[in-house]
């Protein structure tokens, strides 16, 4: 086999290769295993001494030639294909620019922000806690009952898993537990809110079974029933931005505080409107009353000493009054198009 031919047909072929497979094709053709150059190695064995050394030198250049040839033409397609990829990928900078869709803040975030704010505003930390609760944080320390309808299981979503005490985990029905696991963790004085999502079973257009709430605990060796009152007019005027708001507190119960009270704010309708702050309707907003001692016996403060107050509402319900929005089911279905109706963009805040 002729060393300058095999030499000017490499050139040729490796001149002529469009892709990196053909290369790769060529490199085993020429330089694998049973490859030509590989084969003029192998005839070295029928020379004599002297011509092993002349050859074999003149094979070795051959093969380093053909080597070089390949990897040069390597680096020209890489190169070709970069500039073809390119050149499909370019923008025409005459087109007119793709329309953009400006990004909303869900109703839901917007009003957790400003519930946190007002409340951060007369000293409230944000506290936090598990959407998994056990049967203790979520009921027995707040003073529920065994026989409570609140434990029921049309009203509660339970768990196959069990605690320690034996009893199914609970998906939280309200953020109660997260005052429980403050009061265990924490002396007071405490001031905290609770925001979050909450479970029961109840599905309607005014109730969802995944839901927002929003509760607070104030506890230390003054607070009372009218720092209470004070704290949600307060609030209720700066979240509904009306200053003159006529509000009511009705006397309730709830197993974990003691007296409680349930509060509710006046409205009327105009225009098929309904309009907050005056009025001769009433709509009731939120639970309230003083911290029951038994819970705070449980968690292991001195309720001889230190007493308090909570309160919750539902932050779904008071989005929907305060954005006159009829159905909590549309905060949940993903809705682009009611989102970019009720939605609130950056410059609302």
């Amino acid at each position: 086999m002729d060393i300058n031919q095999v030499l000017k047909d490499a050139s040729k072929e490796i001149g002529l290769a469009n892709s990196q497979a053909d290369l790769q094709n060529l490199k085993v053709s020429y330089l694998g295993k049973k490859g030509k150059i590989t084969e003029l190695l192998k005839s070295l064995k029928d020379l004599s001494l002297e011509e092993k050394k002349t050859v074999g030198a003149q094979i070795n250049s051959l093969r380093d030639s053909v080597d070089s040839l390949i990897k040069g033409k390597l680096l020209e397609i890489r190169k070709n294909e970069i500039n073809s990829k390119l050149l499909n990928e370019s923008i025409d900078i005459s087109f007119p620019p793709p329309t953009s869709l400006d990004a909303k803040v869900h109703p839901i975030s917007k009003t957790f922000d400003e519930v946190i704010s007002i409340f951060g505003s007369m000293g409230y930390a944000v506290a936090e806690g598990p959407d998994i609760e056990t049967d203790f944080y979520n009921f027995s320390a707040l003073n529920i009952p065994e026989d409570h309808p609140a434990r029921e299981m049309q009203d509660t979503f339970y768990i196959e898993d069990q605690d320690e005490e034996n009893k199914p985990y609970v998906l939280r029905t309200h953020t109660s537990p997260v005052q429980i696991r403050t009061m265990l963790s924490q002396e007071p004085p405490i001031k905290i809110i609770a925001p979050g999502r909450t479970y029961r079973c109840d599905s309607d257009a005014t109730h969802s079974p995944m839901f927002h709430q929003v509760e607070g605990l104030f506890i230390s060796k003054t607070a009372n029933m009218s720092d209470l009152k004070g704290t949600l007019i307060e609030f209720c005027k700066q979240f509904f931005e009306v200053q003159d708001l006529k509000v009511r507190f009705r006397p309730s119960y709830f197993p974990f505080t003691e007296p409680s009270a349930e509060m509710d704010i006046a409205y009327h309708v105009k225009n098929n409107s309904l309009h907050i702050g005056e009025g001769d309707k009433w709509l009731e907003i939120l639970g309230c009353g003083m911290v029951n001692p038994v819970v705070l016996e449980n968690c292991k403060i001195d309720n001889s000493i230190y007493q308090g107050f909570a309160f919750g509402m539902g932050l779904d319900r008071i989005t929907m009054l305060k954005h006159g929005l009829t159905d909590i089911r549309a905060f949940f279905n993903g809705n682009l198009n009611w989102i970019n109706q009720n939605g609130f963009g950056l410059g609302d805040y």
